[in-house]
Parts: C-alpha cells; structure tokens; sequence
C-alpha cells in the first residue's frame, strides 16, 4: 500500500505524453475540447452574469462563452494556442456557475477540464511561475510535508511575524502570489501534528451502516476539528467509520490546474486505500474534495487497471451532507443557543454547480433548533478562493472576496456556515479585512454541538 507521501506514478498507468506544441499549433490529440460540446453553445449569453471572472474583469473572452469561442477558434486551426489564449483560461476559475446557468446545458466543465491539461503540456511558463506551482503542488496535496513546516510556521505565527510581514508590504511588493499564500496561512495548533482519529470508530448504538471517511490534506493537518466533529455526527448516527491511513489526497488541487498525472496518481492511490474495506459508502466532508472523488472515473479514463474501478469508487462517494439528508439523522437534537440563531449558509461552488447540492446542508441545519437560515445575495458567486486561484490569480480573487465578505454580513446573520476549507480561509480573510468579526464554522460543526448539547458562545 502507498503512503500520502509517495503516490503510485510509475510509468505503468500513464498514457503516453504527447511532444509539447509549439505555439502556433492548436491543441494536441491527446483529448483536447470536444468539437461537439463546443458547438453545443448557442452563445446567448447567460453565463456572463454568472461568471466571476466576467463579473471583475469584463472582457469578452474572460466569460464562459469567449473561452469557447476560444476554444473552438484554436480547434478550426484560425487562431494558435498562444499564451494570449492561456492567459484567458487560466482566469477562469473554474467554478462551475456557467453550468447551472446555461439554458443550453452546455458541459463546460468538461470543455475547461480538457484544455488544463493541454496548458500544462504544451506551454512552459515562466521559471517564477513554475517553482510556485511547484512549492503548490509539491507541499499541499501530502499532509507529511506541510506538517515538516508546521514548528517555523507556528514560531512565526506566535512572534507576530505574520502581522509585521502583511504590514510592511514587502513581500506584496516582492511576490504577489507569495503574499497572497502568506496571508491565506491558517492558525496552526497542537492538533495539526497528527492525526486523532483511530481506524476504526464504532456506531453508537444499532448500526445501521459501515462507511469510509476522507480526512483530506489542508483539511486533516488545519481543519482537524471538523474531521473530529464529522466522525461524532456519523457515529452518532449509526455509522460505523472507516479511516485507512494510506489515503492521501483526494487529487482536486491538481486535477482542477491540468497536473494530470499528478491527480491520477493520488486517484489511484485513494481507491487502494479503500479496497477491501467493505463500506457502503465513502463520506467527504469538503466541497472541493467530494466533486473531484466524484469525477475519478474521468480523471482515470486511460487506465485499463484502474478505470472501472475509479467509476465504483466514484458512484459510493457521498458528500456528508448529502449523505445524512439521504439517511436521515436518528440521534437527538438540541439548541446551541438560548435565543434564535440567524445563520447564513455559503454555498460552496463545488458543491452547489458542481454536485448540485444545495438543499440538504440547508434541511440539515434547519433541525437544529432555533436556527434561521438567511440567504446572501448573489448566493451563487464565487467567493474568489476556488482550489488555489486565490493563489494563482491573487487580484481578482480579493475583489470577489471582499464581494462574498460584504454579501454576507449584509444578511445580518450572527455566524456563517461554510462547508469547504478554502472557502472558509478565503472568507475569514475578507471579513477581517473589513474588519467584521463574524465566526465561521463547518455546518457539522454545528450539528455536532446540537447533538452533544453544547452551547454556542455568541
């Protein structure tokens, strides 16, 4: 079995690579964009409103429907795949929103998806870009590494050099991606150095089912409390909890920015995982994660090994929310504060445009007593962080975040629910900013308090 730090890449599993392209040549045959769901769109316009990249920079081919203008322009052979035309996409965010809102059901989550992969092959960027994409790519998705740095991390944390470091605005002047990863930095405390959980969590009471549970990267080293809170909720709920320890990361980070060969060895490596564990399901607890897991028989669909395989995997995958909506929640329910609560849910993009969930963290938290769900306007844009764009494209993902922060507090809610980690890191960001001071928490947080009859302090 594979450890988190050392995914299966071996040359076995990967298709051959095309030569890289010279920039006056189109896509490569290696899966470039479909000619039939580009000409699936019918360019009426209804995914600019939706699109946050169109909605900060408005131009044309910044909009779902420029790109595939884009797309289909370069698959005719009457424009290159020039770095013009990859700057264009890589402001896209990948959201997902267009998808929802097109009357055409144009798929251009499969039409961006495809061209990733192509960016990364046929255009070296420039050496800066490569060692960030590097520093991403290479620490992020293996929690062993970003735990090596934890001590200086927290020693800088703890000295107020962070506060020194954003004030000064030297590394903003230096780097602007750098700065925008520095200020993303979560607090780091005694819990992320390992991981808490056992293997095995028994069911509380009847068992009603046996399902595995993804701890994430970011999630299980910053983000431990929500894991904790998840495997309670569940085994409150008849759940017997499956955690093997050779899972990794679920591949989203790099399967979202085209490092194709990347996300396909953690795929691999997640589904060995959690072979022969015999679970009903396979429970996630973060947006981003749980559309990608979902997506694995594409992600794998050259692998003769590993393709069905991936589509099993992909059909037991259950957000949890979803899951505990399907299910129902047997154990009992209590207030977490003495008065009413106003909340206001976020909707992650992964989960809303990407897996079309929307209701059920809602009919979730409405059983929780005395709470009271607000809506946001614009409820369905993109608070900026989408994966690392908040990274990679720093500018317009702070003017979406301070778009998302405002929208939010404007619901007068006394406490936010967000249901993915880098939302919840982009937002906590822009509401400090504008100096509001709104606490934020997973919606299982807060079913979790519910159940074990905790009080909130708000």
């Amino acid at each position: 079995m594979q450890t988190a730090d050392s995914p299966n890449s071996s040359p076995a599993h990967s298709a051959q690579q095309p030569s890289p392209l010279s920039s006056d040549q189109g896509f490569d045959p290696q899966h470039p964009p479909e000619q039939g769901l580009i000409d699936a769109c019918v360019h009426c316009g209804f995914c600019l409103t939706t699109c946050p990249s169109y909605r900060v920079i408005g131009k044309e081919m910044d909009s779902p429907r420029g790109r595939i203008y884009l797309m289909d322009a370069i698959n005719q052979g009457e424009v290159p795949f020039s770095e013009t035309a990859v700057e264009h996409f890589d402001s896209c965010l990948g959201c997902l929103a267009c998808t929802t809102s097109c009357p055409s059901g144009v798929q251009y989550d499969q039409l961006i998806a495809a061209v990733r992969p192509q960016v990364k092959r046929n255009h070296p960027r420039s050496l800066p870009a490569n060692l960030f994409r590097a520093l991403i790519f290479q620490l992020f998705p293996y929690p062993d590494r970003i735990r090596l740095l934890l001590t200086p991390l927290g020693l800088y944390q703890k000295l107020g050099l962070s506060k020194l470091v954003q004030g000064s605005g030297l590394l903003q002047r230096l780097s602007p991606h750098l700065a925008a990863m520095e200020s993303l930095l979560p607090t780091v405390t005694a819990k992320s150095f390992q991981d808490n959980l056992p293997e095995v969590i028994p069911a509380q009471g009847e068992q009603r089912y046996r399902v595995g549970m993804i701890l994430g990267c970011v999630q299980r080293v910053f983000f431990s409390d929500v894991n904790e809170a998840t495997a309670r909720v569940l085994s409150a709920n008849g759940c017997e909890i499956v955690i093997p320890r050779s899972q990794g990361c679920c591949s989203a980070l790099p399967a979202h920015q085209g490092e194709e060969e990347q996300a396909q060895a953690l795929a691999r490596q997640m589904i060995d995982a959690f072979e022969g564990t015999d679970v009903d399901y396979v429970v996630i607890n973060a947006a981003g994660c749980g559309h990608t897991l979902k997506e694995y028989g594409h992600i794998l669909q050259d692998d003769d090994e590993y393709r069905d395989r991936a589509i099993a995997f992909s059909a037991s995958v259950r957000d949890v929310h979803e899951f505990l909506a399907e299910v129902g929640l047997t154990a009992e329910l209590h207030p977490i504060t003495d008065g009413p609560l106003p909340l206001v849910y976020q909707d992650a993009c992964h989960l809303l445009h990407g897996q079309k969930i929307s209701v059920q963290p809602r009919q979730v938290l409405k059983q929780i007593p005395h709470v009271q769900i607000r809506e946001p306007v614009d409820a369905a844009l993109c608070c900026g962080s989408a994966g690392v764009y908040n990274m990679l494209q720093p500018a317009v993902a702070a003017e979406l975040g301070q778009m998302k922060a405002q929208s939010l507090v404007n619901t007068g809610a006394q406490l936010i629910a967000s249901p993915n980690p880098g939302c919840s890191l982009q937002i906590l960001k822009h509401l400090e900013d504008q100096g509001h001071h709104l606490p934020l928490m997973h919606p299982i947080e807060l079913l979790d308090r519910s159940i074990r009859g905790e009080k909130l302090a708000i």
